[in-house]
């Protein structure tokens, strides 16, 4: 069984579809990316799923019951991350987490065998001062620890990373990875190369519709498009290969980005660099890459 099933979601607010008969579905103990540009849908789907915002249409079941808007007993076995979560900022991280395990109904036996296992997970184990003194990427990662706390079965998180520098978004990048052997894990982002890293599949939303879904692997093989990327030393030389091929596209005065057809295609070019004497920095076939695919996907 899924562990999260959404069939045929509708929400709009006035005329303003914002979720258009979205269909997908999470297996269990999978690390799932939910993708989209800003004003997709995602958090509105994430919000539905939380039984905190009623669906115009459709169903959305978590581990096979029916999640039902303002009467939420799925949300017993959802953790949530927002994207900016609030904390008691007087309290130190382990009274914070003994906190919410209280809320969540844990034993006084259960909650300080859980706080110490999270907080050696997240790398809080030895830090005793008040929250209001905590960076944004020790905040992510306590409000990790909280998700977790009440063991849920599904964690959604809702964009974790977007603003943690390149350190902060690996650390957070690696708890996730360490918490999927106990729990299965929605992760909205737009940073497609997050998605690459941990997850094992994958939702394209835009403009409230399914674009693309599936696994990394195989949604990695469907972009068949090859381009080159090709940087010359004399920036007169880019306009002279785009004029050349009705297909390159300007990157900047020296690079451009060309699509081929075949290998012949690729031979056409160089053998025009030849012809024309054009000296080049590099030539490379691009990287086949979600964020390429992505926007071919929704036509950027």
């Amino acid at each position: 069984m899924d562990m999260l099933t959404v069939t045929d979601v509708r929400k709009s607010f006035g005329s303003k579809v914002v979720v258009d008969g979205l269909s997908f579905s999470i297996p269990k103990n999978s690390i799932f990316g939910f993708v989209g540009e800003n004003g997709a849908g995602k958090t509105t789907t994430m919000k539905m799923i939380l039984g905190l915002m009623r669906m115009d249409s459709g169903e959305i079941l978590v581990d096979g019951t029916k999640v039902v808007y303002g009467n939420t007993p799925t949300n017993r076995k959802i953790g949530y991350l927002p994207d900016v979560p609030e904390f008691y900022t007087y309290m130190t991280p382990r009274e914070y987490l003994r906190f919410c395990g209280q809320i969540t109904g844990l034993s006084a036996k259960e909650i300080n065998p859980r706080v110490d296992e999270l907080l050696q997970r997240v790398g809080l184990a030895n830090e005793n001062k008040k929250i209001k003194g905590f960076s944004r990427g020790m905040k992510q990662r306590l409000g990790i620890a909280q998700a977790l706390m009440g063991k849920p079965m599904l964690l959604i998180c809702d964009e974790p990373t977007s603003a943690l520098d390149p350190l902060g978004r690996k650390e957070l990048l690696d708890i996730l990875v360490a918490s999927k052997d106990e729990t299965t894990i929605m992760f909205s982002t737009h940073i497609l190369s997050d998605v690459e890293r941990i997850c094992d599949r994958i939702a394209f939303l835009h403009k409230g519709k399914l674009a693309l879904s599936g696994s990394i692997g195989d949604i990695k093989k469907m972009n068949t498009k090859e381009e080159y990327v090709v940087v010359v030393q004399n920036k007169d030389d880019s306009s002279l290969l785009q004029m050349q091929f009705h297909n390159a596209v300007k990157v900047d005065d020296y690079t451009l980005k060309i699509h081929v057809d075949s290998e012949n295609s690729v031979r056409q070019i160089m053998q025009f660099l030849l012809e024309k004497s054009i000296a080049i920095e590099r030539i490379e076939k691009c990287e086949n890459t979600l964020e390429n695919l992505f926007m071919e996907v929704v036509g950027k």
